[in-house]
């Protein structure tokens, strides 16, 4: 990244160019993100190419005002982080789905971030609803944050027998944990952004991958709440749990609440592109 380029991604988190590359820094960062840019899956449905190349995913991002899912959003964060001085190091995670059972290989792409002043730190802006800050990396107890009670914990050898059947454990994956359920199980060997293209494409073809099933767009809002558009139903979430839910009507409306409220302008109404073929 150029030094243009970081001052404009830099300027849609409305963020100050750091001085040094600090746990607070990225701590703000971090939160200004999950603000600022949505969570999304549009292109999958709007027939928009999903390449993991940095400018790409700058150009999107930054240039076109759009958010992405995980490969983009922790792609470009790590990019960004990596030019404002931090240590990053791409990770790659498995999903735990229903009955406890993990997605495929190369499912989520998160970050591993040494800072200057404080350690290694898990950091993660494409998960959706996640922690609002990032994790300490060794911490092994629980971590408090607005978004929920995290741990991260040493994959077991009876880890695969217990949720997922005849996956294998290494000896160093790690599981993420939220509230007490497992998020994803993370690898701990670097990764780089051509790995993960595999994945992305099978998110984006897949009949059997969720993205296929639906639209979403969503982010963290600045009382600690969250705001999501998924398809016509429109979810705006407080930061102590109450919900208001309304089904949008017209298409107009639609378009509003992705402009107004996710800063997405858009020409028309996207479609479930899996719909048909998912009955």
């Amino acid at each position: 990244m150029n030094s243009a380029q970081v001052d404009a991604y830099l300027a849609r988190l409305g963020a100050e160019h750091p001085a040094w590359p600090t746990v607070d820094v990225l701590r703000d960062l971090h939160l200004r993100h999950l603000r600022a840019v949505p969570f999304e899956n549009l292109s999958v449905h709007l027939g928009e190419e999903i390449v993991l190349e940095e400018k790409r995913l700058l150009d999107k991002i930054v240039s076109a005002g759009r958010g992405g899912f995980c490969y983009e959003l922790n792609g470009a964060f790590g990019a960004l982080l990596a030019a404002l001085g931090y240590d990053v190091t791409l990770l790659a995670a498995r999903v735990y789905g229903p009955e406890g059972r993990l997605g495929i290989p190369y499912d989520h792409l998160a970050l591993r971030v040494r800072t200057v002043d404080g350690g290694d730190w898990l950091a993660d802006v494409g998960f959706g609803a996640h922690s609002h800050f990032p994790l300490a990396f060794g911490e092994r107890g629980e971590q408090k944050d607005p978004g929920g009670t995290f741990r991260i914990v040493e994959a077991g050898p009876d880890a695969a027998g217990v949720r997922g059947g005849h996956d294998t454990v290494e000896a160093a994956d790690l599981d993420v944990l939220r509230d007490g359920g497992p998020q994803y199980r993370l690898e701990v060997r670097p990764r780089v952004l051509g790995d993960f293209v595999t994945g992305a494409w099978w998110h984006s073809t897949s009949p059997a991958s969720h993205f296929m099933r639906s639209l979403v767009c969503s982010r963290l809002t600045g009382d600690g709440g969250r705001i999501t558009l998924s398809g016509r139903r429109l979810t705006v979430t407080a930061a102590d749990g109450t919900r208001e839910e309304r089904q949008l009507g017209s298409d107009e409306e639609v378009l509003a609440v992705y402009r107004e409220r996710f800063g997405i302008g858009l020409s028309s109404v996207p479609a479930v592109r899996g719909a048909e073929r998912n009955g």
